[in-house]
């Protein structure tokens, strides 16, 4: 009885869809030059980083909304504020 009442109920909305490597990996090319990737930007944006993380494999697919939540921290559990911020 004491095993039912402090098991874990599922809870509402999706799981995480990303493992936190495959995060850890589009932050890291949000770091590199665009032009290394042979893209005609001077900067990154969500779309241009979302394609080429397909490109390479990092994961299956994933919408630019998401490429942005990662760059703003709000995927983690640690307080937010944007991860790309120099300080």
């Amino acid at each position: 009885m004491i095993e039912n009442i402090l098991s874990d109920v599922p809870r509402p909305g999706t799981p995480k869809f990303f493992g936190v490597e495959q995060v850890v990996q589009i932050v890291a090319l949000a770091c590199e030059d665009p032009k290394k990737s042979q893209r005609p930007v001077s900067h990154w944006t969500p779309t241009e980083l979302a394609q080429e993380a397909k490109k390479r494999g990092i994961v299956e697919k994933i919408s630019p909304r998401s490429v942005g939540r990662f760059l703003k921290g709000s995927y983690s559990t640690t307080p937010s504020s944007s991860i790309l911020v120099k300080r």
